[in-house]
């Protein structure tokens, strides 16, 4: 392999990279992006708990950003998003998802109203390529402006109980206002209040030279920084999906219990008609929580089996930091998610009982 090929396999950096050596941080491959995976050496347990309890920063700069503006934009949006933005006030946030026609997954993402005929996607890093090329493909036809803007943006995430005090008091950035799933502008910078983690929480998008600032302004203050580790315990506990786990281009959103975020009801958009099929005659498989009776770990790929029988597979287990109990979220067939539906989970050699359970493992603590 050429010197080419070796530079175009090397992960991508944020901004925030040489912070994140400096402390100690245990450094992985996410998303085609060098990220930290936890900064404690006694593990992941106390990151979570810091967002549990009190705060926690995370670097999400990976994730990508894409700007719709024009006379068009908003009809653009409608087309490709399955979420209902048609008259949204400005500072409004809408979670959803882009499909292919066949009801597959291109991604979940984050739509931000920023002003008339004016919206800012974030998409997820891993697909950041494949989402652009994407949009792009079905621009035509559309007046809009289109712009890949993932390279611009740093965006760091204050999560916790705390957060909107230290982000108003550490960051001089006003922020109580904001109720959830809101966004505004402060100059350059956007604030929003979404969340990943079932807690309060904010996040700032800015030019990189701004986050490495507001990082070092943070870290000095005390605040706890937090790694993918957590991230994904965090997200998990409260039954948020991951892209790649809980969807694909093979798990719709019918599948994954998000059809709320579906509107049917809308004229159009992509994957529609799919869906709507999907959705009146049951999907052949279902997105369940599944909690174990014994302290055994169901990992991502395990088998999921009905009487010896494999009706699935896990797509995300941990053993809770919050709850003390070993859960996981997995795909089965339908006719066995019914709540406290006994099932077994092959765990290398051994088989383990569990049944059932809603995917929410913890109680959400949203401001909203």
């Amino acid at each position: 392999m050429g010197i080419k090929q070796e530079l175009e396999k090397k992960e991508k950096r944020t901004c925030l990279f040489d912070k994140h050596l400096s402390l100690g941080a245990t450094m992985v491959s996410f998303g085609g992006f060098d990220m930290p995976l936890l900064y404690q050496y006694a593990g992941i347990a106390p990151e979570h708990m810091a967002v549990r309890e009190h705060v926690g920063l995370f670097d999400v700069s990976h994730m990508g950003e894409v700007t719709v503006k024009g006379p068009d934009a908003e009809r653009y949006v409608q087309h490709i998003f399955t979420n209902d933005v048609a008259g949204a006030p400005v500072g409004k946030i809408y979670y959803g998802m882009m499909c292919y026609e066949n009801g597959g997954t291109v991604d979940d993402l984050l739509v931000y109203k920023m002003g008339e005929n004016d919206f800012f996607l974030v998409i997820n890093a891993a697909n950041i390529d494949k989402d652009w090329t994407w949009m792009q493909q079905h621009a035509e036809g559309f007046d809009i402006d289109l712009q890949n803007r993932s390279d611009y943006y740093g965006q760091i995430a204050v999560q916790g109980p705390e957060s909107e005090h230290i982000v108003e008091t550490v960051l001089g950035l006003p922020c109580a206002e904001l109720t959830f799933y809101t966004c505004k502008t402060v100059g350059d910078v956007i604030i929003s209040r979404t969340g990943y983690t079932g807690e309060d929480g904010f996040e700032i998008y800015a030019s990189h030279d701004y986050i490495r600032d507001c990082w070092d302004k943070l870290i000095a203050a005390g605040v706890q920084a937090c790694g993918l580790g957590c991230r994904d315990t965090l997200r998990f506990e409260v039954g948020l999906p991951l892209y790649g786990d809980e969807l694909s281009e093979d798990i719709t959103p019918i599948m994954a219990g998000l059809g709320m975020f579906v509107k049917l009801d809308k004229a159009e958009f992509i994957g529609k008609e799919a869906l709507a099929q999907q959705k009146a005659e049951g999907p052949a498989k279902k997105l369940v929580g599944i909690e174990l009776f014994d302290k055994a770990i169901p990992r991502h790929g395990y088998t999921v089996l009905k009487d010896g029988q494999p009706i699935g597979e896990v797509t995300t287990g941990y053993h809770t930091l919050s709850t003390d109990k070993s859960v996981c979220m997995a795909l089965i067939d339908a006719q066995y998610a019914k709540l406290d539906t006994e099932v077994e989970i092959q765990i290398r050699k051994k088989v383990f009982p569990g049944k059932v359970v809603k995917k929410q493992f913890y109680n959400k603590s949203y401001k909203k």
